[in-house]
């Protein structure tokens, strides 16, 4: 899209229309206001039970609760989410069919209350009307599923549950074949257990997703997000990287209102982009840059991605935990970000372009409160606070912090609009974590897990016996494994995928789990901004006017470390530092080195030194970079001096270019 609104700057704004034009290419629907209106009480409904279940909790136990919740938001997917794309009208009402689903989704899922403690001692002998109940909120969930997130993942379940049944068919000596299980067992295992529908994913998303989707609408209709996007640009203005800066400020700060990559980089891109034409960023690698601040956002404490939460519970550890692991990998993304952007305004010739007469220290001391809440959770988990109360304390505090601004107080309507907007930004997700616990039950069951893990073993162990590299083979294909998994399914639902398929492999070979785990997750972010799907840089395309694909490319370059990093924290022994583990001066000087690489990265995809590279410094800098990324200190020393040889190499051009440009002037 090229035709927008001008700003009166020489830039031109996304107009209403194009925006429009995005919207319509997502699955939720626009509602008639009467009925959005009644929809958004059921949601805000949601949202006071959730917060009141923290504190007040059910005294049938969490499985009941899971039930409950999922009776409730179900039938909501269903009546949001269009079954087929196409064109909206100003109205999108759902249809006859969908309330017919809508209603049938609440009474199987209501179902197993009417008499619960009978229906769950009836796990190993179901009843017929108990597997026809089940089956039907199988279907209902792949739908709602199906409408969410497309098709991937429905058809995902679908072969899982196929090998459930056909398993025991395989010839017994093939790694993979089983016992082979019953539709009644499959069933069984899918709604009568802790491994189904009613496992982990959906308690994290109804115990911990959920209650941070809250905070972040009251974050948002609190005013937050317009103070974290004026202060980015108040913070920066005369220098030709600030646009550049600005924009990954702002990426970083609104993740803690959105949660997600793609939400972060839209709303970042329809403020920011007429300020980066103007500074002379040309469509492609300002999409890109949008689009890596965007993910970035949820890569970094303190809120991370939903899938974070998963990490936490697998491990049995703190959340607070697992965003420690996240510190020092934040650090480095945002450095190749940082150094990226000094690359290309150089590259591009990008000027300064002052947009805020206001002090970035008035503004901290005016608004400086909207971090109070962020600071609130954080300091609540370090005092062993669990995070789905922290959160609450954090949402209370918020909503007395607001009234200090009269255009954002949460009374009445607002305070309605932002407990209805946090249940309904967990639809997607719930419908996500509740369908892959059919892989999850599956892969329990039959024991999938670790045969798969140990094929993949064998396989690498077929090429050779030497274990460090068959560590590296097994490393790349996890990690293309799960690139290629999320380039089709939400991250949350590739990160479920691959650890219960795939850790198992990493830590047969050595690699601990929390590694295993952090590696799998970043790999599963990624995904929205790996070619050729990468959903970040085509929301970042639609609102630049960029090409698609050169869009992506450019997002892959300013994401590039956080591709690579990763592998240190699996293939090196001192890989760990850097979640955060070890010494501290294990992780200070694991932070250098990896910053020296993040550096040999940024002239790779950059090609800048201090002149433009040439292919030769460009091709010295990548094995610099895997030198140094392996941490030890015969790596390092080697990734050093193929560094200085490629600076040596390039100041040398720039003193002969400064010569001969003497001798002609």
């Amino acid at each position: 899209m090229t035709v927008g609104v001008d700003d009166g700057k020489g830039a031109t704004a996304p107009s209403e229309e194009e925006l429009a034009e995005y919207e319509q290419e997502r699955p939720a629907r626009r509602l008639r206001p009467g009925l959005d209106l009644v929809l958004s009480v059921w949601c805000a409904v949601i949202s006071v039970g959730v917060l009141a279940q923290v504190f007040f909790p059910l005294p049938q136990g969490t499985q009941f609760y899971l039930v409950i919740f999922l009776a409730a938001v179900l039938p909501m997917t269903l009546l949001c989410y269009r079954g087929f794309p196409g064109r909206r009208r100003t109205h999108d009402d759902p249809g006859i069919f969908d309330w017919v689903l809508a209603v049938l989704a609440l009474v199987v899922s209501v179902y197993p209350l009417l008499n619960f403690d009978g229906y769950l001692e009836r796990r190993q002998a179901p009843t017929a009307l108990d597997v026809a109940a089940g089956a039907l909120l199988l279907v209902l969930l792949l739908e709602a599923c199906r409408r969410t997130t497309g098709w991937v993942l429905p058809i995902f379940c679908l072969v899982f549950i196929a090998y459930a049944y056909y398993g025991g068919y395989l010839p017994y000596t093939w790694a993979l074949a089983h016992q082979g299980f019953n539709f009644d067992a499959i069933i069984a295992q899918l709604t009568m257990g802790t491994a189904g529908f009613y496992g982990t994913p959906l308690s994290v998303a109804a115990s911990y997703i959920v209650l941070f989707t809250i905070y972040g609408a009251v974050l948002d209709y609190s005013g937050a997000g317009k103070f974290f996007i004026n202060l980015s640009f108040a913070a920066f203005k005369r220098s030709r990287t600030a646009p550049g800066r600005t924009v990954t400020l702002a990426g970083f700060l609104l993740g803690t209102v959105s949660g997600s990559g793609t939400a972060t980089a839209v709303s970042l891109g329809t403020v920011s982009w007429p300020i980066l034409r103007r500074a002379g960023y040309p469509p492609e690698p300002a999409g890109g840059m949008l689009a890596a601040s965007g993910i970035g956002a949820i890569l970094s404490p303190p809120t991370l991605g939903a899938a974070a939460f998963i990490i936490a519970e697998f491990l049995q550890v703190s959340y607070l935990k697992v965003l420690g692991f996240a510190v020092i990998p934040t650090i480095l993304y945002y450095l190749g970000i940082l150094l990226a952007i000094e690359i290309d305004a150089r590259k591009h010739g990008t000027t300064s372009a002052e947009v805020s007469n206001d002090s970035a220290w008035r503004l901290l001391l005016r608004f400086g409160y909207h971090f109070l809440s962020l600071f609130v959770i954080i300091g609540f988990m370090a005092v062993d606070v669990p995070p789905f109360k922290a959160v609450v304390y954090a949402v209370i505090i918020q909503f007395g912090l607001s009234f200090l601004d009269p255009e954002h107080r949460l009374t009445g309507r607002p305070l309605f609009k932002a407990l209805a907007q946090g249940t309904r930004s967990v639809l997607p997700v719930v419908a996500t974590c509740a369908t892959a616990g059919v892989i999850v039950a599956v892969t329990t069951q039959t024991g999938l897990g670790l045969n798969l893990a140990e094929i993949i073993v064998n396989a690498a162990h077929g090429l050779t016996d030497n274990h460090t590299v068959v560590l590296i083979l097994t490393v790349v294909l996890s990690g293309l494994a799960v690139m290629i998994l999320g380039l089709a399914v939400p991250v949350t639902a590739s990160f479920i995928i691959a650890a219960v398929i795939i850790s198992p492999a990493l830590v047969h070979l050595g690699v601990t789990q929390p590694e295993a785990y952090m590696f799998i997750f970043y790999y599963a972010v990624l995904s929205e901004v790996s070619p050729p799907t990468a959903l970040a840089a085509v929301a970042t395309a639609a609102i630049t006017g960029g090409r698609v694909i050169p869009t992506m490319w450019q997002a892959w370059k300013y994401t590039l470390p956080a591709f690579l990093v990763p592998f240190a924290f699996v293939l090196t022994d001192n890989g760990s530092h850097l979640l955060g583990q070890g010494s501290f001066v294990g992780m200070v000087w694991t932070t250098l080195v990896s910053m020296l690489a993040v550096a040999a990265l940024a002239v790779v995809t950059g090609g800048w030194v201090f002149v433009r590279a040439t292919w030769l410094e460009r091709a010295v800098c990548v094995p610099a970079a895997a030198l140094l990324l392996y941490l030890a200190p015969v790596t390092i020393t080697a990734g050093i001096c193929l560094l200085l040889v490629a600076v040596v190499i390039n100041l040398v051009r720039r003193q002969r270019q400064a010569t001969a440009e003497e001798g002609t002037a």
